[in-house]
């Protein structure tokens, strides 16, 4: 749970020390700026408020491999993501965006923090230990850090810290071992198709490069 809220945090500060001008700079995701990305942080913040407020009575069906699922690339068709881009147009100034994201997102930030890490939470359908969703996260923080410094190479980087766990995560997650000559984050750029291998990353991969990306939902 603290590499959850360093690595949180460390996102939180990397949008707020952004300059307005790169808010209109593409991300690391397909299709979205940073302003859409950053947008899809609120929505997050707000969905780790929702779960942590969201107990459950039963046994954990999920921990923080079995969260994830490998699912199929997005097609850019889904209705969620058209939303995300019309609102986060719809702030007009990045300075009401990291407003919002740093009034949402500190209150996340608190809430994990006082979560018991073995209580119950329920979320898509799933009922995991709050520790474990949180885990969990890390890897979507730390994943997103990348895909909004992508294009802005003066902005800071994920924690070390999260960038290894992140790595032990997707291998699991994907049941194969990245190379040692990978650094994490390479690991988990070409792993989750964020970049495409090299001819001689794809040798030291071998048969791992047929089955990538690993597309996390």
């Amino acid at each position: 749970m603290d590499l959850f809220s360093r690595s949180w945090a460390a996102l939180r500060t990397a949008v707020a020390e952004l300059p307005d001008a790169d808010f209109a700079r593409p991300s690391g995701c397909t299709g979205w700026l940073v302003r859409d990305l950053v947008c899809h942080l609120v929505i997050d913040a707000q969905d780790v408020l929702i779960t942590l407020a969201t107990p459950a009575d039963t046994e954990p069906t999920r921990d923080a491999v079995t969260y994830w699922d490998i699912v199929e690339a997005p097609t850019g068709d889904d209705p969620l993501d058209a939303l995300i881009v019309r609102l986060a147009a719809a702030y007009e100034e990045p300075g009401l965006l990291k407003f919002h994201l740093d009034d949402v997102g500190s209150a996340a930030g608190r809430a994990a923090g006082l979560a018991d890490p073995a209580a119950r939470v329920g979320t898509r359908g799933q009922v995991l230990t709050a520790g474990d969703y949180l885990s969990a996260y890390v890897l979507e923080w730390t994943l997103h850090h990348l895909d909004l410094i992508a294009h802005l190479p003066d902005a800071a980087e994920p924690p070390a810290e999260g960038l290894a766990r992140s790595r032990e995560l997707l291998e699991r997650i994907a049941g194969a071992a990245f190379p040692p000559s990978f650094s994490d984050k390479d690991a988990l750029l070409v792993g989750t198709g964020r970049r495409a291998p090299s001819e001689a990353e794809k040798a030291e991969l071998g048969k791992t490069a047929a089955e990538l990306p690993f597309v996390l939902g």
